[in-house]
C-alpha cells in the first residue's frame, strides 16, 4: 500500500491522475456537449427551448440523483474500480442517444449516460483525499480538473462543430467511441490503482442514511453542501444558456457560439495551470471572493455587450474566477468528514447537480419572460454574492 509523501505526491499516484483526466475529461464533454445543440435540437423536433433543455436539466437530475448509489459503492469496492466500469457504461448512453429518433428517447439515453457518468469526478476526487496530503491537496485537484475543465472545453467545441457540419449524432457516436476507450484503459489498470486507494481512516460500516445522518449533524458540512446546490444553479444554469444567447443576440453560428463559450473552459485551464501562484497568493477566502467576483463582471459583459468580439476575453475570464471559485470549494469538500470521504463527495456532487438541473429549468422558463441578457447577468450575480458571503459564513463554523 502506497502513501503519499507528506509534502508531494509520488510517482504512481501523479500517473494514476493522469489516467482519471481521461475519464473526467469524457465525464464533462458529454454534460457539456448538447448546450450549443439546443437550436438545432429545438427545429429537429420541433419543441420550444425550454423543452429540449430537458436533455441538460434531466442529465443534472439524475447524475445528481445517482451520487446516492456511487458514493458508498465506492467506499465499499473501491473508487477506482467503479471508476473504470461506469466509464465503460456511459458509451451505451451516447449510442443511445445518437440512434435516438424522438426528443424523449434522447433525453432517457441522456439519463443512461448521466447514471454512469455521475460517478467519475466525483470519486475521482474522493480518491485523491485519500491518498494525497491535505497541504498539497488542493494543487493536485487543479492537476485533476484540468481534465473536466478541457472537457468543458471539448463539450462546447464539438456539440457546435459536429451540429453545424456533419449533425449533432455524429457528436455522440465520437463519445462513445471515447469513452469505450478510456473505460478499457482504466479497467486494465484498475487494480494497480486499487492497491494505491488507502483512507486516512478505515470506512464505517454504517448504511448510507446514517452516514449522511452523522455528516449533517456538523455545521461545516451544511454550509459546503448548501453551497454546492447553490453554485450549480448559479453558474451552471448560466453557462447552459450562454451559447444560445450568443447565438440568438449577435448571429453567430453555433460552432462560433460554442467556441466562446468553450473559452470558459480554457479560464479554467488556465487558473489550473497557475493553480499554486494563486493558493499561495491569495488563501482560501480571498479566492472564493475573487473568483465569484470575476465570474459576475465577466457574465455581465457578455450579457449586454453590443460588440461579440468582446465575449471572448470575457469568456476566458469567467472561467477564470469559476473555477478558482469551484477549486476553493471543492478543497473544503474533501475535508467534511475524511473517515467516509466517498460518501461525501458523492453528496457534494449530488447536490451540485441537483442544483444545475434546477438552474437550467429556471433558466429556461426565463428566457422568454426577461431575456437572455438578464438571465446571465442574475444569475452570475447571484453566485457573486454567495463567494463574498461564504468566508464569513465559514469563520463562524
Amino acid at each position: 500500500m502506497t502513501r503519499t509523501p507528506p509534502h508531494g505526491v509520488s510517482p504512481a499516484v501523479q500517473r494514476a491522475i493522469l489516467h482519471l483526466s481521461f475519464a473526467t475529461f469524457s465525464s464533462m464533454t458529454i454534460q457539456r456537449l448538447c448546450d450549443p445543440m439546443l437550436p438545432e435540437l429545438a427545429k429537429d423536433f420541433q419543441a420550444s427551448m425550454g423543452q429540449v433543455a430537458a436533455v441538460i436539466s434531466w442529465f443534472a437530475i439524475v447524475y445528481g440523483a445517482a451520487q446516492v448509489f456511487y458514493g458508498p459503492l465506492g467506499d465499499r469496492f473501491g473508487k477506482m474500480r467503479v471508476i473504470s466500469l461506469a466509464t465503460l457504461g456511459c458509451s451505451l448512453g451516447c449510442l443511445g442517444s445518437a440512434l435516438a429518433t424522438t426528443l424523449n428517447e434522447l433525453v432517457l439515453a441522456r439519463m443512461l449516460a448521466a447514471a454512469c457518468a455521475a460517478a467519475i469526478i466525483p470519486m475521482a476526487m474522493a480518491w485523491v483525499g485519500d491518498v494525497v496530503a491535505y497541504e498539497v491537496r488542493q494543487e493536485t485537484l487543479a492537476r485533476l480538473g484540468l481534465g473536466s475543465t478541457l472537457g468543458l472545453v471539448g463539450g462546447q467545441i464539438m456539440g457546435g462543430l459536429f451540429t453545424d457540419t456533419i449533425g449533432w449524432r455524429w457528436a455522440f457516436v465520437g463519445m462513445a467511441l471515447l469513452f469505450m476507450a478510456v473505460g478499457t484503459l482504466l479497467l486494465r489498470r484498475h487494480q494497480r490503482h486499487d492497491r494505491l486507494q488507502t483512507s486516512e481512516e478505515p470506512p464505517t460500516q454504517q448504511s448510507f442514511h446514517r452516514k449522511v445522518i452523522r455528516v449533517l449533524q456538523e455545521k461545516r458540512p451544511r454550509l459546503v453542501l448548501t453551497t454546492a446546490m447553490l453554485e450549480g444553479a448559479f453558474a451552471f444554469g448560466v453557462v447552459a444558456m450562454a451559447a444560445s444567447h450568443l447565438h440568438h443576440r449577435h448571429g453567430l453560428s453555433l460552432t462560433l457560439s460554442g467556441g466562446i463559450v468553450a473559452l470558459f473552459g480554457l479560464g479554467g485551464v488556465g487558473y489550473m495551470l497557475s493553480a499554486r501562484f494563486f493558493i499561495r497568493r491569495l488563501g482560501e477566502s480571498t479566492m472564493l471572493r475573487l473568483g465569484s467576483a470575476l465570474f459576475a463582471t465577466a457574465f455581465a459583459i457578455m450579457a449586454f455587450s453590443p460588440w461579440w468580439p468582446l465575449t471572448l476575453p470575457a469568456s476566458l475570464l469567467a472561467g477564470l474566477g469559476f473555477f478558482m471559485f469551484h477549486n476553493t470549494l471543492q478543497v473544503l469538500a474533501t475535508q467534511m468528514f475524511p473517515p467516509e470521504r466517498g460518501t461525501c463527495m458523492a453528496l457534494f456532487a449530488g447536490l451540485l447537480f441537483t442544483g444545475q438541473s434546477v438552474g437550467v429549468l429556471l433558466a429556461a422558463m426565463l428566457l422568454a419572460w426577461i431575456g437572455s441578457a438578464w438571465v446571465l447577468a442574475l444569475g452570475s450575480l447571484m453566485l457573486a454574492v454567495l463567494g463574498q458571503c461564504l468566508p464569513i459564513f465559514i469563520r463562524r463554523c
